[in-house]
């Protein structure tokens, strides 16, 4: 049976593991850094720590006992890396996102990494003159799993939280877009259900966005989930 939900009018992407394929940039990065002060990271600190967390916690969680000026080294280090490395879009995002621009429907970039970084995505995915809203990690005080990033992009959309549609990789991604009362589905396992993503999608080589005579729009999943936009 397929799925009709309408009101969507806005769609809010999560950056690293949604626009593009960070992870690997990510850990080595993180992996460098604890190694330039004599530490190791597990996975476990991956996840809860870093993945879809702003910088600001991972330092103050990981590196809180360093002295301010070796905090800066490793958040420098954590730029550099990330700044400097190749990335790769995630399949099929360009296309969505241009295909909903050319739709009318609003978008959005919401994430904890920093707005060179954001601006540097936009660029490769050549997709800047899709995007109304950023929210970056300078934007608000309580990044993710908070729900302020997106209370905010929302804010600035002027669209009620339950006309948004949100893509998340993440656990604190996840539970940021589900605590703002937006309509999530998740990228990647399907363990991201029980945290609330009303779904699962590899990437998002199968979505069409088909234009209704009426001017809305369908999100076509290529499951069993068609969503109604416009």
């Amino acid at each position: 049976m397929r799925e009709t939900l309408t009101k969507i009018t806005a769609v809010l992407f999560d950056m690293d593991g949604v626009l593009i394929d960070s992870n690997e940039a990510i850990e080595r990065a993180w992996r460098e850094a604890v190694h330039m002060y004599g530490r190791t990271i597990s996975d476990t600190d991956m996840v809860k720590h870093i993945h879809g967390q702003p910088g600001r916690h991972t330092i103050a969680t990981l590196f809180g006992d360093l002295s301010i000026t070796d905090q800066q080294k490793v958040q420098a280090h954590i730029i550099y890396v990330e700044n400097t490395a190749i990335y790769k879009p995630i399949a099929g995002v360009a296309k969505f996102i241009t295909a909903l621009h050319k739709a009318g429907v609003k978008v959005a970039i919401v994430t904890s990494s920093w707005l060179d970084k954001v601006n540097s995505v936009m660029n490769l995915l050549k997709v800047k003159e899709c995007i109304s809203v950023i929210i970056d990690r300078d934007s608000v005080t309580r990044g993710k799993p908070y729900p302020d990033p997106y209370l905010k992009a929302i804010k600035y959309l002027n669209i009620a939280a339950k006309q948004a549609m949100v893509f998340e990789d993440s656990i604190s991604g996840v539970k940021s877009a589900v605590a703002a009362g937006t309509y999530c589905v998740g990228v990647g396992h399907e363990s991201l259900m029980t945290l609330g993503a009303k779904f699962t999608i590899a990437d998002f080589s199968l979505i069409e966005v088909i234009i209704q005579p009426n001017g809305c729009a369908i999100i076509d999943f290529g499951n069993a989930h068609r969503i109604l936009v416009g």
